[in-house]
């Protein structure tokens, strides 16, 4: 199977070892997220505002690592991913192919 996606995101391990997590989304559904993306709202500037959008900052929470999401996400080790040399907004295929028992693809 060969499906085609676009770079989503692509975000460090939090926890400092050098492997880089890379979302990946359907071409249909791509929306490309907005530097400096406010998660809190875009007019809050009190506590009171805050509390008013607190349910659009646990659905935006979402977006801040991996695994809190429905797309794809595949964990490269630095090497694989400086030799692809991808960035947010690239077409990529993504294939996955069934081994038979002898272990050869």
């Amino acid at each position: 199977m060969r499906r085609e996606f676009i770079v989503a995101r692509i975000e460090a391990s939090q926890d400092g070892s050098p492997y880089v997590y890379v979302t990946f989304n359907d071409p249909k559904e791509y929306k490309p997220e907005r530097p400096n993306m406010n998660p809190f709202g875009q007019n809050v500037t009190s506590i009171e505002d805050l509390m008013k959008n607190m349910p659009k900052v646990i659905t935006n929470i979402g977006f801040m690592g991996p695994g809190l999401t429905d797309s794809p996400t595949i964990k490269f080790s630095m090497p694989e991913y400086q030799d692809m040399g991808i960035k947010v907004g690239d077409k990529v295929y993504i294939e996955i192919q069934k081994t038979d028992s002898s272990g050869g693809i």
